[in-house]
């Protein structure tokens, strides 16, 4: 029998100085919620509340934590608290805004910039079921991670590493930005220590030495995720995930047969970031920025990237682009 989920908070709660409005998500790590400040204005506020260690009944608001799990869910919620205060001093649009975060009802919440639009996620959904050829086109995915990379640039000078990029947590705003969310410190953090029987990761975007205890993570770690990242952009479904790779790798034989509808420079982008082996893949973000850049390939328009994703949805779905991205999400498990 699965384990139930710890409840979320239920609306018009107030924790700090924010009235819960609603939840908006939740996952095995926390709970994410809308809720409005005391002038009124919209935040999100991120619960640390990972469902593995704590649970929490319909209307209260202390997790409940056994004995035994205690020093480990201590440790999560410090990388938790630490995350928020090292985002908080970082200020790019690419990467999402921590306005405040602060400790309350035995756990840690981080409150955020509220995004409006859909995630990276369910524009590969909605373009993958047109069947077309080209999931998106190349000039788009050039531009979308151009934009991508130059946020993760500024994280990584900032000593951080994402360590949970997905198209889950690229978010695609209303006013074009394409952002990051969701980092995964704390995550990562629980998973060495744990002993969990299934690592909190996303088969396919996870680069192998997160699946090792001893293995040294860097930047390149993050730009494997980029790599799978840009890869399921190109076939509208993630690639195989670490482990299966290293029995046995099908990512050349998968990135050939889009030889002709892609330029083998992106192909072979894909390819370098998804090195398993670390030292094999591009180092440091301004080395695959230099060749995603590269001019004989770029074909760009002067659209921002929200305007090129949604102009290559328009022709043959609403030209509202709130449908598409709703009736996505609604399928968003099938993005396996």
């Amino acid at each position: 029998m699965s384990k139930v989920k710890p409840a979320p908070l239920p609306p018009d709660t107030v924790i700090g100085d924010y009235r819960v409005v609603r939840k908006l998500s939740a996952g095995g790590f926390g709970v994410v919620y809308l809720a409005v400040d005391g002038q009124g204005q919209q935040v999100a506020i991120k619960e640390y509340l990972p469902s593995s260690l704590a649970s929490r009944s319909a209307g209260e608001l202390l997790p409940q934590v056994q004995p035994e799990k205690l020093s480990l869910y201590r440790l999560g919620l410090k990388s938790f608290f630490e995350e928020g205060r090292s985002l908080a001093q970082i200020s790019h649009s690419s990467v999402v805004s921590v306005l405040n975060f602060f400790r309350e009802n035995e756990t840690v919440y981080m409150v955020m910039n509220y995004l409006e639009g859909g995630t990276l996620q369910d524009f590969i959904i909605t373009a993958r079921e047109l069947k077309k050829d080209k999931v998106f086109r190349e000039s788009t995915i050039r531009s979308l991670f151009d934009e991508i990379l130059r946020g993760l640039r500024i994280v990584h000078q900032h000593k951080m590493l994402h360590l949970d990029i997905k198209p889950a947590n690229i978010f695609i705003t209303d006013d074009n930005r394409a952002v990051m969310i969701d980092f995964g410190a704390a995550r990562e953090v629980l998973s060495k220590e744990g002993n969990f029987i299934r690592p909190m990761y996303t088969p396919g975007f996870a680069a192998p030495e997160m699946y090792r205890r001893d293995a040294s993570m860097g930047p390149w770690t993050d730009i494997y995720a980029i790599g799978a990242c840009i890869y399921a952009c190109m076939h509208g479904y993630p690639p195989n995930d670490a482990p299966q790779r290293l029995e046995k790798d099908r990512l050349s034989q998968s990135q050939s047969r889009l030889r002709g509808v892609y330029s083998d420079n992106l192909i072979e982008v894909v390819e370098w970031c998804m090195s398993l082996d670390p030292l094999s893949r591009p180092q440091s973000v301004f080395a695959l920025q230099k060749e995603l850049s590269r001019e004989g390939e770029r074909r760009y328009t002067k659209l921002s990237v929200g305007e090129k994703v949604r102009l290559q949805l328009d022709s043959i779905v609403s030209s509202d682009t709130k449908k598409p991205v709703r009736k996505a999400t609604d399928a968003a498990t099938r993005f396996k």
